[in-house]
């Protein structure tokens, strides 16, 4: 129910005598002030897929690496060791890293970015 049909509610409810005055704009106080608190709660965290990005300043080839290194704080070359273990294993490692480069998304650039890049 939205903060109209409740104020209605309550103007109806102090036409038919059964709110006096005094009651109905204590009532409409309370619905006026759980407006902003309703609509101001913080949205939930994004879980660490969302997080998950191509990285624009650390790479060597499509930035699968830096992104990971990103999100899990473990520096890119160890990642970048891990991958080439994992192409001696039947290409695994391979076909990892050219699924990662097609569908996890670019990171998106930032104010302080853009206007970096403007400058220079």
């Amino acid at each position: 129910m939205d903060f109209a049909d409740q104020l209605q509610k309550l103007e109806a409810l102090r036409a038919q005598g059964v709110l006096t005055e005094e009651e109905f704009s204590r009532a409409k106080a309370r619905v006026l002030d759980g407006a902003p608190r309703a609509a101001a709660q913080p949205a939930p965290p994004p879980s660490a897929l969302n997080r998950f990005h191509l990285s624009r300043t650390d790479k060597w080839i499509g930035g699968v690496c830096g992104g990971l290194a990103e999100l899990s704080n473990i520096p890119s070359w160890s990642w970048r060791i891990l991958f080439l273990f994992a192409v001696c294993l039947h290409g695994i490692g391979l076909l990892l890293y050219i699924l990662l480069w097609i569908f996890v998304p670019v990171q998106l650039p930032t104010a302080s970015s853009t206007t970096a890049e403007r400058v220079v």
